[in-house]
Order: C-alpha cells, then structure tokens, then sequence
C-alpha cells in the first residue's frame, strides 16, 4: 500500500511540474481595474476571440483587500496578503505591517520571476509595467528588461518592440489606463467601457506582434486584472470589486473552454510555473489552473 500511494505522489508531482508540450513563451497582459462586466459592455474582439479560442472565466476572484498592490503582488506571488504581507498600497519591502512568511533571494516573498530565473537562467524575461509601483513588486535582478513606460500606447508599443526583437520567454505587460478611466469617471461609466474597448485594441497590437515573430504556435498567452470596481473605486468587499476576468489561449490551453472551478488571482503565478515545468516554492499556497489545460 505504502509503494502505491509513493507512486501515486510521483505521478502528481511528476504531473504539476511537466511543462505543456510546444511551448517556449508566455506572455502576460495584466489590464489594471478591467472587471468582467467592463468586458460585458465593451466593445472587445480580440478577448472574444481568445475566449473562443482558449479558456475563460469572468468569476475569478481578487484577494482581500481589494487594492492593486495586493493584488498584482498576489497574482505573481502564488499567495495572498496573508502570506507575502503586501496589505496596502502604502507597502514597501522594508516597511509593512505584516512581515512575509519568508523572504526569497530578493529579499521580498518568491515571485514567479525569481522562481523562473532559479530554475531556467537562460530564460529571457521583461516586464513593462504602466504603474509605477508594480516595480517594487518583484525581485529586479531577476528580470531583464524592466520599463515604466508613461502610457498604456507606450507600454504596448515597447512590448511589441521587444517581442520582435528579443523574443522573450517571459513577458509581463501592466496597463493602467481602464483603473484611470474607473477612478476619475467611474467603473461602468460610458469612459470605462472605451477604456476597456483600447485595451482590448492594444491587447491586439501585442497578439500581432506575437505572430510576426513567428511565436504565436509556441506562446501562451493570459489576460487578467487586479480587480474591479464600485462607483469611483475599489478597496472594498463587494462583487463587482472582486471579481476579475482570466483568460488563457495558446498551446495545450483547452479551445472555448469555460473554467466551471473557483479560480483566484495567485493561481495565475501557480499556472505560469506549471506551463514553464517549474517546481513552485512550498510557500505558494496556489495551484495551477489545469481545467484551462488539454489533459
């Protein structure tokens, strides 16, 4: 009985870890205060077309507090608040009010940035990040390329740069612009909806940029947010602030597959290490999200 349950936790083990056959890159594109019935009432081919062409769930769930720094920290992090101890937006790595579990070789609790540099130093990583605070999120020594670009134009532009000249194995693109929209007209105003329509038109600028490389039959790529919103903001605990969009398409990603099971923001550090083969931090306490997965 003993030799059947320590096979049985190989194959688990050997399961989670595998990479996804075919694929070599993916990217990442976090559009900042996007909530699912932004979605709904925009304009948005090009996310309706990853839907039908991936996987997709307009429930996810951000963390607690619904604030940017705990959510975009949670969703690299492979953990919440509780765990990484990034509580507020007022938080810095030598000033919270709830230490980290662990520190990492960055000195801040393990992201999938520093996990992927520790176990695939050849891997080629940028982040473009449209927030100026999602830069203290992440260990920067363990990145490339890193870029505060000043618009959500610029950041798609830079990214499409340098998809086409770097190819990297990992992207990670922050657009802030549809927060912007939510918090000087309003989440659901007629400006919020247009926010999201230019992100879903820059979302296509980087898809084609993708498939001028030549990488689109080797790149994943995931669309998310850090949470919704209420009237001018965000921060408390109702649905249209928690709840997120999260959609997947790419090789091995189900086609037009709804994810039926509960999908939370750190999951999405969880299924990047679990498309690049990586063995997650024991601290993690997320999963990767395999229903999304041709299994």
């Amino acid at each position: 009985m003993r030799a059947l349950v320590f096979l049985v936790l190989i194959f688990v083990s050997t399961f989670l870890y595998a990479q996804v056959p075919g694929v070599e890159h993916v990217v990442v594109i976090g559009v900042d205060g996007m909530a699912p019935f932004g979605i709904k009432e925009a304009d948005t081919p090009i996310m309706d077309a990853l839907m039908q062409r991936g996987a997709y769930t307009m429930h996810a769930r951000a963390v607690m507090p619904t604030s940017s720094s705990s959510n975009w920290a949670s969703m690299i992090m492979g953990a919440g608040p509780e765990q990484h101890g990034v509580t507020s937006n007022d938080w810095q790595p030598d000033k919270y009010d709830i230490a980290p579990i662990t520190k990492g070789s960055g000195g801040i609790f393990p992201t999938v940035f520093s996990v992927l540099r520790e176990q695939k130093s050849e891997a080629h990583i940028a982040v473009l990040h449209h927030w100026k605070d999602f830069g203290r999120l992440f260990e920067r020594d363990a990145v490339n390329y890193i870029s505060n670009p000043k618009t959500e134009v610029v950041a798609a532009q830079r990214a499409c740069e340098y998809i086409a000249e770097h190819k990297p194995t990992f992207l990670f693109v922050h657009l802030d612009h549809v927060d912007h929209a939510g918090h000087e007209k309003g989440w659901g105003t007629p400006e919020y909806t247009a926010a999201v329509t230019k992100a879903d038109k820059l979302l296509g600028q980087i898809l084609d940029a993708v498939k001028k490389a030549g990488l689109e039959d080797k790149t994943i790529v995931l669309v998310t947010s850090d949470h919704g919103g209420k009237n001018k903001g965000h921060g408390g605990n109702t649905m249209d602030e928690i709840e997120i969009p999260w959609i997947i398409a790419g090789p091995g990603v189900a086609a037009g597959k709804e994810i039926t099971v509960p999908v939370d923001t750190y999951q999405t550090a969880s299924t990047i290490a679990y498309i690049f083969g990586l063995k997650q931090p024991s601290v993690w306490i997320a999963r990767p999200v395999l229903e999304a997965f041709q299994l």
